[in-house]
């Protein structure tokens, strides 16, 4: 058997991060398997679907690194991979049940069964279809037509046994027929619902295996049913678990970004974010955590995916992010960081610019989470600070001492360039001898220059970060902060 797997997402929005962790496990499953992973666009419901919204999913997956063997974009010989291109299959799937018996019609408005659905919730009863069109004579059908009404389809569910899930994560699971109601399969105006049209495309297509949410699961039954019905062999199934909030409630955007292209626009690899998003509720075995898509597709097997819920924690994402940003070269790492530093005015105009950026990238790419991060790692390389750090500001930018020890070391800086001795080591021997020389710890004077030269208090090593900088422009923006101390 040739494993076929399918991600059918309907284009209602963005790639939610949840949708895209399922179709990370169908990708992961086809390639570990040798089979064929195919992206089916589910668009049967005109009211929340929109066409302009394939385009921007299919840009995140590529970004992703994610490709798709067949589906509306590549073509393949099962196709169309537009769901509503494929309404005439449905259909006459749905008159063969109805011929067989098997499904009959509903003329039952959506008001009455609003209205049947209240009352039985007034009563205490779980809300669900009294099946009174099931056993309407040919006359009363014909008086309901009449009328002008125009009938569902609805499946005739067994009243009496159970139906049993065999699943590849959660192993059997049972559900009873009494649970379950004559369920549509084509609504009244010929459209299918999602139950049955996932049925007979899932067959038509040869799927083999779907692995979906766990929200899913309670769908299972009545596709089962309806598999009996066509006498069709159904697929394997697997559902996978939920990706809930730190807090355990249902993932949305007051948790944050939830989007892959929010993701993207925030500055994360899809290295990691692929990386990230196998881990929640799969165990690769082992304690590493730094995974390639390579090396999760040789490890990726479905009985290691977990049954409980995976809770998404972005500080872990943080992290893995810049764990990954540490693996990129500096010439991957400058082109990729490209947009956020030209978004910020800080691409280089000519080779020292560039260079000085270069040097800054590598001494700023160890403390990196995001690559929004960036701009502000590395902007002391291109241009002096116009504001400074509040606390810093305070805490060494008061009185005459600070105006002193800032001329101080600008003498010390026009010094050590004259004499041709700007390097890490001279610098730091001459802040420290002159240090000891006025009777101060050197942290006086290195808070000090580090504020004035990039205006914050924290960052890379700051010799190294001075020797980055010409000796002019260091002397320059340390008088400059002393000057605007005096005023």
């Amino acid at each position: 058997m040739t494993v076929r797997v399918r991600f059918a997402p309907s284009p209602t929005g963005y790639l939610h991060i949840g949708g895209a962790r399922t179709a990370l496990f169908n990708y992961l499953f086809a390639r570990h398997e040798g089979g064929t992973f195919i992206l089916r666009v589910e668009d049967t419901d005109p009211s929340r679907s929109r066409e302009e919204l394939v385009r921007p999913l299919l840009e995140s997956f590529a970004w992703l690194g994610i490709e798709f063997d067949e589906g509306p974009h590549v073509g393949g010989p099962y196709g169309p991979y537009f769901q509503a291109q494929r309404l005439a299959r449905h259909q006459a799937a749905a008159r063969r049940l109805l011929e067989e018996g098997k499904a009959y019609p509903c003329y039952c408005t959506p008001e009455e069964l609003a209205e049947r659905r209240e009352a039985m919730q007034r009563e205490g009863k779980a809300p669900r279809y009294d099946g009174r069109c099931r056993y309407l004579t040919p006359e009363e059908r014909k008086a309901l037509e009449a009328e002008g009404r125009k009938p569902a389809l609805r499946l005739k569910v067994p009243e009496e046994g159970t139906i049993v899930v065999h699943d590849l994560i959660r192993g059997d699971v049972t559900f009873s027929l009494k649970e379950l109601d004559d369920f549509v399969l084509l609504r009244s105006d010929g459209t299918p619902t999602y139950n049955f049209a996932v049925v007979v495309d899932d067959s038509d297509m040869a799927i083999t295996h779907v692995i979906r949410a766990e929200e899913h699961l309670s769908n299972t039954p009545k596709q089962l049913l309806v598999y009996e019905a066509l006498g069709l062999i159904p697929p394997a199934f697997a559902h996978v678990p939920m990706v809930l909030a730190p807090d355990r409630s249902k993932l949305s955007k007051r948790h944050g970004a939830v989007a892959v292209e929010e993701f993207r626009e925030k500055g994360f690899l899809p290295e990691a974010i692929l990386n990230y998003l196998a881990l929640l509720g799969w165990s690769p075995g082992g304690d590493e955590e730094i995974l390639t898509l390579e090396e999760m597709i040789q490890r990726f097997r479905l009985e290691d995916v977990g049954k409980t819920a995976a809770i998404y924690d972005v500080g872990k994402m943080e992290w893995l992010n810049g764990q990954w940003i540490r693996r990129l070269s500096l010439d991957d790492l400058l082109q990729r960081g490209r947009p956020f530093l030209e978004e910020a005015g800080l691409w280089p105009q000519g080779e020292r610019e560039e260079e000085r950026l270069r040097k800054a990238l590598l001494l700023a790419q160890p403390r990196l989470r995001t690559l929004r991060d960036l701009p502000d790692g590395v902007a002391y390389s291109l241009r002096a600070p116009e504001t400074y750090d509040e606390k810093g500001r305070v805490k060494y930018f008061q009185g005459e001492k600070a105006r002193d020890i800032l001329l101080f070391c600008a003498q010390l800086v026009d010094e050590l360039g004259k004499e041709g001795r700007w390097t890490k080591e001279a610098i730091e021997g001459a802040y420290r001898q002159g240090a000891e020389g006025l009777g101060v710890k050197a942290a006086e004077l290195i808070h000090r220059t580090r504020l004035a030269v990039t205006g914050k208090t924290m960052g890379p090593g700051l010799f190294e970060l001075l020797e980055i900088l010409e000796p002019q422009e260091v002397a320059r923006r340390l008088r400059w902060a002393a000057e605007r101390i005096e005023g």
